[in-house]
């Protein structure tokens, strides 16, 4: 059974951090790209940042220069450092595993910026 299961959200300020994780299980990790996307009310699911099985990145425009995406194949696990943060960040985050068309989503974590 595939499970990816998100953390790290919560209520932050604007202009401060925050560190999302996402562990995977039921999956050869190490052969997915790995993206976390974002949405937020009365909008849809957006891209937010994508990491491939050969550590290749991308951004959302709206993001680049804030967040890193990251992956460590030893814990099955992706990240999203999230720094500079603004109130138009506020959104559920969601961890995506893909590979051909094999494709996987996790329950979400909000992530709530204040002004």
């Amino acid at each position: 059974q595939v499970q990816l299961v998100e953390s790290g959200g919560g209520l932050v300020q604007a202009g401060g951090s925050l560190r999302l994780s996402c562990a995977a299980s039921g999956i050869i990790f190490r052969v997915y790209a790995m993206g976390w996307y974002r949405q937020a009310p009365g909008k849809q699911r957006e891209l937010v940042a994508v990491i491939t099985s050969g550590d290749s990145t991308n951004y959302a425009d709206s993001v680049k220069g804030r967040f890193t995406i990251s992956r460590d194949n030893a814990k099955n696990t992706v990240y999203l450092q999230m720094n500079s943060l603004k109130p138009e960040d506020t959104a559920v985050y969601y961890c995506n595993a893909l590979r051909a068309k094999l494709n996987y989503w996790g329950q979400g974590t909000q992530v709530t910026v204040s002004s």
